[in-house]
């Protein structure tokens, strides 16, 4: 279920909480995951790549973005309590916000961002991979086999070597 509407700038309520940062996410069950798929749901309808649960009027620290527009559900990324943590580089582009639907205005962002948050379950799972698999690659010049296969029992062992 979509959220009815996004909060513009011309509601006195939009206003307060648009201006207000949102408070840590500290609940982490079916309400949020509820939360992030009617997210998805009202960013897809309205249409935008970006949608922060404070557009809604939820005020917490998390946004969902899909550059791809839905087209991609391998791109759909949710990032809860966002902390920028590194910025290099400067680009300038045309930006849009579903707070002020049809205005688009020129805006210089960083070239590269650093950004801690918690992500949800499928993305950590594939995250640690493949951050795994680059930081050994990285140093070792190749896969570090023995943390993947150090299950005793020789099924675990045999499904994990054809995942690989």
């Amino acid at each position: 279920m979509r959220f009815k509407n996004v909060f513009t700038e011309n509601s006195y309520l939009a206003k307060s909480i648009l201006d207000a940062p949102g408070e840590p996410v500290t609940k982490f069950d079916g309400d949020l995951k509820k939360l992030v798929n009617n997210m998805f749901e009202t960013m897809y309808s309205a249409p935008g790549v970006g949608l922060a649960a404070v557009q809604v009027g939820v005020p917490k620290r998390l946004f969902v973005m899909d550059c791809s527009a839905g087209k991609d559900p391998a791109q759909r990324i949710v990032m809860i309590n966002p902390e920028v943590v590194g910025i290099e580089g400067k680009q300038d582009g045309d930006e849009g916000c579903l707070s002020f639907p049809g205005i688009f205005f020129s805006v210089q962002r960083n070239l590269r961002a650093i950004v801690r948050a918690t992500m949800s379950t499928e993305r950590v799972r594939a995250g640690r991979h493949g951050t795994d698999r680059a930081l050994h690659a990285a140093r070792n010049g190749s896969l570090r086999r023995n943390s993947l296969f150090r299950q005793d029992d020789s099924t675990q062992t045999r499904d994990r070597k054809t995942q690989d």
